[in-house]
């Protein structure tokens, strides 16, 4: 169900003065989103769910989606993987989704809350929450396989780890026969990324979200889009798909997954990308995309 909002809300986009200045008019937009979402709420209007962001305790409002259709086995490295990357399209058209997240050990927090985070115990606590409050809409269901990450520096994966997960994914996946499998591109060089991609491919997936992982080093960088095109050569096609109806709440989903983020604009960055992505539109129908690529019919 795509979610019908009762009010018309304008969308700012990047332009030669907005590039300087769209994450705070974003936030300003998202706001009265949140607002607006919030009297509907209030009025009892039982599709509009509470959702609260786990390390801040910021309290936001969102429309919970109703899947249908297919089911979909999501495979996802990280706790913010899907969220980051693919969100938007589900929330737009939802299906019934589970997400079996691989690495959900993680001594990772964000600098300025190392001293409050000190425990792989705690950390990985942090991450397992806020990944569920990012799934909330969508109704999914969460398997955590529990896996360490990797940490820095980084390393290529050992191939024995790849065919453990392989096969636990696998049973995963044979639990699921319907399901439609969708995975991350490995755009970025993450050796957790390319391992589940790996592992992925193994199990026949054929439909791979863009990695929006690490923002150093995603999809603008030089050097990961080379090896990204030097590994997959011709056989991904890129689909891009419209969340310019759904993109404020693509950025509730955002404070959700990154409630740790600071400063906060920087949960923005994803967005501004899904405008830059939005280009690649067939005849510019939205403002805002994701990127994803299935293989080619052999």
């Amino acid at each position: 169900m795509t979610p019908e909002p009762t009010m018309t809300m304008t969308l700012p986009v990047p332009d030669a003065e907005g590039i300087y200045t769209f994450p705070d008019d974003l936030m300003h937009a998202h706001q009265r989103w949140t607002e607006h979402l919030a009297e509907r709420h209030r009025a009892h209007d039982h599709r509009v769910i509470a959702v609260r962001a786990p390390h801040s305790g910021d309290r936001y409002f969102i429309e919970k989606r109703r899947p249908t259709g297919r089911p979909v086995l999501v495979i996802e490295p990280h706790h913010d993987d899907f969220a980051l990357s693919a969100s938007g399209t589900f929330l737009a058209h939802p299906r019934p989704l589970t997400v079996a997240t691989v690495f959900t050990r993680s001594t990772s927090v964000h600098p300025a809350l190392e001293d409050t985070y000190v425990t792989e115990a705690a950390v990985s606590a942090l991450r397992s929450r806020e990944g569920a409050a990012a799934l909330a809409p969508f109704a999914a269901h969460r398997i955590a396989l529990g896996h360490q990450d990797a940490a820095p520096p980084y390393r290529p994966f050992d191939p024995h780890h790849l065919d453990r997960i392989t096969d636990e994914l696998r049973e995963i996946a044979e639990a699921r026969p319907d399901a439609e499998l969708l995975a991350p591109a490995a755009v970025t060089r993450l050796p957790d990324h390319l391992l589940v991609h790996a592992a992925a491919v193994r199990l026949g997936c054929r439909w791979f979200w863009e990695d929006l992982a690490f923002w150093p080093t995603y999809a603008l960088a030089g050097c990961d889009q080379h090896l990204f095109r030097a590994r997959t050569g011709h056989a991904l096609v890129a689909e891009p798909a419209d969340i310019t109806d759904v993109v404020l709440d693509k950025v509730t989903v955002l404070h959700m997954h990154g409630s740790q983020m600071h400063p906060v604009r920087k949960m923005y960055r994803p967005i501004r990308y899904a405008w830059t992505t939005a280009a690649g539109l067939p005849s510019r129908t939205g403002a805002f995309a994701e990127r994803f690529y299935r293989t080619e019919p052999s």
